[in-house]
């Protein structure tokens, strides 16, 4: 009996010594955490100051959302945000006893220590509080081996413990609901609640709220974009347990759960989702803004547009901008059909074709095979190898097995459009459309492209005529004429004349955008004073002292053709294109003013007189009416008040139109961004067939929404008695009986690139050489 006492005891000493050792372990354990051997973990001081990293929104003018700058995808929001039944779910969900808790359960650490380490059981998890997850969300988890689970439990404990100890349970559910990752990675339920739902947090109703909640448990299987089914299936759960819990009555519930989860999913991605061309320009403006030492942070620092949280206020009208956007791609699928139909098996962008050999040898990496010293065949051999490559489609992208040289051919076909709106008062952008797909073709055609413009240049030559003393009932001869010192260039109409006998007055030539009388007029005005106007009107491109200018041929950006329009209808002053009106830091500090970023010029004088400017808004009108645009009319039915002039460059290359509105001027342009290639014939690619239709749909889209009425049923200015008068005269006219008896017109002659002084009172009783 004593030996067995003995014996005992013995093993209860071992057994005590044991324990005591392994509660040392334990501790020793525990403090090689909480002092940081296993790696640092943040002072109460550092999580007193907590900085999360919070995307920066791009707003329109209406303060509505277009896309945003992160890295995460996260929008923090305040506790009065949150709608009740969105706490109520997460706590019924994620944490049943959070507010008892001091942010662990013991039990379920204890649990997941002994499982882990004494029976390697590797699921053991679960349990986890809200708080202990903001600690995961806030900090993440480190690989430890074998350990991993047990070190990052513990490390979180101490963070949970420390943040109980700083936050209120309403600022820990706030830090929570701004940090939990939701699907897409999307960071924050705000973030969440507009990307899956198109709202903010406080507008979610219960079948919504409950949907993103269930997500949080398997971002990948319970994602409404890919799974639905399942999706509803966790949301139903969600609710019932609310019920259970009594956040919600029995009628909620059901009610709820009857409905199907409706997404309105939203791309904010920087190359998805609206205005993705514009945002981009958004950026590089911010890019060099914020560089600048006057909008450096109060550290003196420059702000971060990925992680700080800005707010970007833009002149951009979503509304108006979704309408150009879906013109545009309406447009584009038909135009595309018919260009590629029009071309058959003889397209030029196909492999055994000029264009696309050049194409070839421009490509980058073909240069670099050539830099190596590899052989045409080794060239060739190398970018015939294929890989798998997402296609744009005008249906739904492809992914197919394709080599460089297949995608080149591919991608050589596809027509690009470039699409501006801006209010001429003030310059506001409001649409963009910088290219047909930004995931595909991230070139900008509205700032970054430079083209010829063709017959849009047009009005420019006839303003700088009428300021520089051309009267407005001037006439100018049809017929054809070889400049002799200009390398025995023959300007041509690009459609025949019925009548070469007759001769046009400046309204008739320009609305029927007559080639040999704009380069008759541009000789007349002088080439110098032509290009003065241009640099008046806000061209800063550069433009050739050739006579050639007068058909377009030089090359300018679409926003800068745009901005000199805006002259006709702001008292003869063109406006800058204006993208950002203000931008502010997280907590709504202004960081830059309107005024700072768009100093506004007092000393900047008029283009051209008044009257200058309501005789060409007359020609222009009339190219609408009965030129070159009539289309608008009689196949569009658009009865707006509307001004604008086509064009067209050699070759067919480019197509533009120009649009003018009393509050709006629109420029539209479509051709291959490879400018070998043109359009096959003149009546598919002229300005009037490729680029008026894309303007014409985005006005009826407008027209069809009542709240545009400002915009859409605005009046042109009344031209004064003056200028009806000086342009009440009739559109053609034959020459006098004695010009058609003893009068001959040269067909060959020097160009004299003259320049014309301005006529004075008495210029009526001047006679010039060219005009009749």
């Amino acid at each position: 009996m004593i030996l067995k006492n003995q014996i005992l005891k013995k093993w209860a000493k071992r057994l005590a010594y044991s324990f005591l050792i392994l509660a040392i372990l334990l501790l020793g354990f525990y403090a090689s955490i909480y002092f940081g051997l296993w790696g640092e973990i943040p002072s109460s001081k550092k999580l007193a100051n907590l900085k999360q990293s919070q995307a920066t929104q791009v707003l329109d003018s209406n303060n509505d959302l277009i896309g945003k700058f992160y890295i995460y995808d996260r929008q923090s929001i305040t506790y009065t945000d949150f709608p009740q039944h969105l706490i109520d779910a997460l706590v019924a969900t994620e944490d049943t006893r959070f507010y008892e808790h001091n942010g662990i359960d013991n039990t379920s650490l204890l649990r997941v220590f002994f499982k882990t380490i004494l029976l390697s059981d590797a699921s053991s998890g679960g349990g986890s509080t809200i708080t202990l997850q903001l600690a995961k969300n806030l900090y993440g988890r480190a690989d430890y081996g074998f350990l991993s689970v047990v070190v990052n439990k513990i490390r979180e404990s101490i963070v949970a413990r420390r943040i109980e100890n700083i936050y209120s349970k309403k600022e820990i559910l706030t830090l929570y609901l701004n940090t939990v990752p939701f699907p897409d990675n999307t960071y924050g339920v705000e973030s969440a609640s507009r990307k899956f739902f198109n709202t903010k947090t406080r507008f979610l109703n219960l079948s919504q709220t409950a949907t993103l909640v269930g997500s949080l448990k398997a971002n990948t299987s319970y994602n409404p974009r890919l799974y639905p089914e399942r999706s509803q299936q966790r949301r139903d759960l969600i609710i019932n347990l609310m019920k259970n819990q009594g956040a919600v009555s029995l009628q909620e519930a059901e009610n709820a759960i009857k409905q199907n989860i409706e997404l309105d999913y939203q791309y904010y991605a920087p190359n998805q989702g609206l205005a993705p061309y514009f945002r981009a320009q958004i950026k590089k403006q911010l890019d060099s803004i914020l560089q600048q030492k006057k909008y450096k942070n109060p550290n003196g620092e420059s702000y971060n547009i990925h992680q700080d949280g800005l707010k970007i206020y833009t002149t951009l009208d979503n509304t108006i901008q979704r309408y150009a956007e879906e013109a545009m791609q309406e447009h584009m699928v038909k135009l595309q059909e018919h260009y590629e139909k029009a071309y058959g098996q003889n397209a030029p962008w196909l492999k055994s074709k000029p264009a696309f050999i050049a194409a070839k040898k421009r490509l980058w990496k073909y240069r670099e095979l050539k830099k190596q010293g590899l052989t045409d065949q080794a060239i060739e051999d190398s970018l015939s190898k294929t890989q798998e490559t997402k296609l744009f489609s005008w249906n739904e992208p492809t992914v197919e097995q394709i080599s460089t040289l297949d995608s080149l051919e591919y991608y050589s076909k596809f027509l690009n459009a470039g699409f501006l709106a801006l209010d001429p008062s003030n310059g506001a952008i409001k649409a963009y459309v910088g290219g047909i797909d930004y995931r595909f073709f991230q070139y900008d055609h509205v700032s970054q492209s430079k083209r010829q413009v063709g017959s849009t240049f047009k009005p420019i030559v006839y303003t700088a005529a009428l300021e520089n003393g051309i009267e407005p009932c001037s006439y100018f001869s049809i017929k054809e004429v070889t400049y002799t010192d200009v390398n025995n260039w023959t300007p041509k109409n690009s459609s025949e004349v019925e009548n070469e006998e007759l001769n046009y007055s400046l309204e008739y030539a320009l609305s029927r955008s007559v080639n040999t009388i704009t380069v008759k007029v541009l000789q007349e005005t002088g080439v110098n004073k032509v290009i003065d106007q241009a640099k008046a009107m806000g061209i800063k491109s550069h433009i050739e002292k050739v006579p050639s200018i007068a058909l377009g041929t030089s090359n300018l950006s679409l926003i800068e053709l745009a901005s000199a329009y805006t002259s006709y209808v702001n008292e003869s002053i063109s406006s800058k294109p204006i993208f950002i009106t203000r931008i502010e830091d997280k907590n709504g500090n202004i960081i830059a003013s309107y005024e700072d970023l768009n100093p506004i010029n007092p000393k900047k004088e008029k283009a051209f007189s008044d009257d200058t400017r309501q005789i060409m808004l007359e020609f222009l009108k009339e190219t609408v009416n009965n030129g070159t645009a009539s289309r608008l009319r009689s196949t569009y039915n658009l009865n707006n008040d509307i001004a604008g002039k086509t064009g067209t460059t050699q070759d067919n290359k480019d197509g533009w139109f120009v649009g003018i509105t009393p509050k709006l001027v629109t420029v539209t342009w479509v051709g291959n961004d490879n400018q070998q290639i043109g359009f096959s014939n003149t009546s598919i690619g002229q300005g009037a067939n490729s680029a008026l239709p894309l303007f014409a749909r985005f006005l009826q889209k407008l027209n069809e929404d009542s709240a545009y009425k400002n915009i859409t049923q605005a009046s042109f200015e009344k031209p004064s008695d003056q200028v009806l008068k000086a342009i009440d005269c009739e559109q053609t006219k034959k020459d006098g009986f004695f010009k058609q008896l003893f009068g001959k017109d040269k067909t060959e002659k020097k160009f004299k690139n003259k320049e014309k002084k301005k006529k004075g009172v008495f210029s009526w009783l001047k006679k010039n050489k060219d005009s009749v």
